[in-house]
C-alpha cells in the first residue's frame, strides 16, 4: 500500500493547457506513481468539470470545489478589511478547508505538496504534516510589476497586493519544509525579497514532453500558401499576454511587414478578451480563438515570438515552440528562465527595432532552421519531466535542517 499524500493545487491539474495546469498535472502524474494522492483542488471553468474522470485514475480520493471568478473577486474585496493579500480571500473556501482536515486525519496523511502560495492556507495550522511548497514562481513581484504598468486606482490595488502578498510568502515558506520555485531567477528573486531561507529553497524546471511536441511530416498546415506566418500562442484572456500581443501588432508588426508584404501575425489561444479581438485586422492579423491543437500552428510558423514585458518564471510557450524545432524571438523578461545560449537556441530582443530585426532575420529559411534544430537539442537535453521532478521525491523524504512549524 502506498502512503498517502495530500495534493492542494488552486486550479484543476487538467487538462494540461495553460502554464500552470501543464505543472500540476505533470506534478500530480509523478507523485501518483509513488504516493496515494488525495486532491483538493478548484475548477473555475465550468467546462473543466468533464475532465474529473481524469483525476480519478490518478487520485485515491478528491475535493473539487467550483470557482466564479466573479463572485471570488467580490470575496476578495474582503481584504482590504481584514488586513491581508485579496488572493488569500479569493481562494478561501469552508468546504475544501474541512476536507482537508477530515482527509489528513482520517488517512494519518503526513505529507503534502502544496502548488501556488495561496493555498499554503489551508495546511498552516495542521500540526505533524511536513509541506512542500511549491511557489512557481514569486506572485507578489507579478502584481508589483502590474503595478507600473498601469494607472490609478489600479496601480494602487496591485502594489498593496505585492505588499501583501509578499508577507504571506515569507510566512508560508516559514512554514513548510522546503519551498519549490520553477527557475534558478526565482529563487534567487524570493530570496532577494525574504532573506535567511537559503537551506530550504529550491528550484525545480519545468519539462516538454518532446514526444508530443515534435514536427511530423505528416501534420498539415493551417496556413496559406502565400503567407509567412509569425505566431503568438498561449491564454489571451491573461494579461501579460494581452499586453504582449498588442505591443507586438502596434509597434513591431508594421515595420516587419514594411520589409516583408507577406507577413502575418496570428495570435492563437482560448479565450481571446476583447482588447485582442479588436486587434484582428485581415489580412495582417489573425486571431484564432480556442484551437484543438496547437501544434500544426506552430510547427509550421516560420517564427515564434514571445514579447512578454511582464514575465514570471518560465514561459511554456517558448519550451513547446522550441521542442517543435521552430526559431523563437523572446523578450529579455521571457528569456531569464530558458536555458540555452542567445542567438544559438533562440532570439532576445527588447526594443521595437530590435525586435523587427531578430524576427526578420529568423524568416531566412536557414538562419530559422539552423536555430529551430539548436533549439530542440537543448530541450531535450534540459527539459525533462520525470528528471526534473525527481527532486520532490528528496524533498518529501529526506531530513532538512527544518521542520513544519506546526510540528
Amino acid at each position: 500500500m502506498m502512503e498517502p499524500l495530500l495534493y492542494l493545487v488552486h486550479r484543476i491539474p487538467f487538462p494540461p493547457n495553460k502554464g500552470d495546469k501543464i505543472r500540476s498535472y505533470h506534478l500530480l502524474r509523478h507523485l501518483a506513481e509513488r504516493y496515494s494522492v488525495h486532491l483538493g483542488t478548484f475548477v473555475d471553468t465550468p467546462s473543466d468539470l468533464v475532465h474529473l474522470p481524469q483525476l480519478e485514475s490518478l487520485c485515491a480520493s478528491h475535493h473539487v470545489e467550483t470557482l466564479d471568478p466573479r463572485t471570488a473577486r467580490l470575496r476578495s474585496v474582503s481584504g482590504f478589511l481584514t488586513g491581508e493579500a485579496l488572493t488569500l480571500p479569493y481562494y478561501r473556501n469552508a468546504a475544501l478547508q474541512a476536507w482537508v482536515r477530515r482527509t489528513v486525519e482520517q488517512h494519518r496523511i503526513r505529507k503534502a505538496v502544496v502548488f501556488s502560495a495561496a493555498m499554503e492556507q489551508y495546511v498552516g495550522d495542521i500540526p505533524g504534516l511536513r509541506v512542500v511548497l511549491d511557489f512557481v514562481d514569486v506572485d507578489s513581484a507579478k502584481w508589483t510589476d502590474y503595478s507600473v504598468r498601469h494607472s490609478w486606482p489600479s496601480s494602487f490595488v496591485y502594489r498593496r497586493e505585492g505588499e501583501k502578498l509578499q508577507a504571506f510568502e515569507r510566512q508560508a515558506a516559514e512554514r513548510s519544509a522546503a519551498n519549490v520555485f520553477v527557475t534558478r531567477g526565482e529563487a534567487d528573486l524570493f530570496l532577494r525579497r525574504a532573506p535567511g531561507f537559503d537551506s530550504r529553497v529550491h528550484v525545480v524546471e519545468n519539462g516538454v514532453n518532446t514526444d508530443y511536441f515534435a514536427a511530423r511530416v505528416e501534420r498539415p498546415s493551417p496556413y496559406t500558401a502565400n503567407e509567412t506566418p509569425i505566431v503568438f500562442t498561449g491564454a489571451m484572456d491573461y494579461w501579460p499576454n494581452i499586453d504582449a500581443v498588442a505591443w507586438f501588432a502596434s509597434e513591431v508588426l508594421p515595420r516587419i511587414i514594411a520589409a516583408r508584404s507577406d507577413a502575418r501575425f496570428y495570435i492563437v489561444g482560448m479565450n481571446p478578451a476583447p482588447t485582442v479581438m479588436a486587434l484582428a485586422s485581415p489580412p495582417s492579423i489573425v486571431v484564432t480563438g480556442t484551437v484543438t491543437d496547437i501544434r500544426p500552428y506552430v510547427q509550421h510558423a516560420a517564427v515564434v515570438v514571445a514579447p512578454l514585458r511582464v514575465a514570471r518564471g518560465i514561459q511554456n510557450k517558448i519550451l513547446e515552440a522550441m521542442a517543435m524545432g521552430r526559431p523563437v524571438v523572446v523578450s529579455k523578461s521571457a528569456s531569464a528562465g530558458v536555458s540555452g545560449t542567445p542567438g544559438h537556441d533562440f532570439e532576445v530582443a527588447d526594443s521595437v527595432e530590435e525586435y523587427a530585426q531578430k524576427v526578420l532575420a529568423s524568416l531566412d529559411p536557414d538562419r530559422g532552421n539552423s536555430v529551430g534544430r539548436a533549439a530542440r537539442a537543448r530541450i531535450v537535453a534540459d527539459y525533462s519531466w520525470d528528471r526534473n521532478l525527481k527532486i520532490f521525491d528528496r524533498l518529501l523524504d529526506s531530513k532538512l535542517d527544518v521542520s513544519h512549524a506546526a510540528s
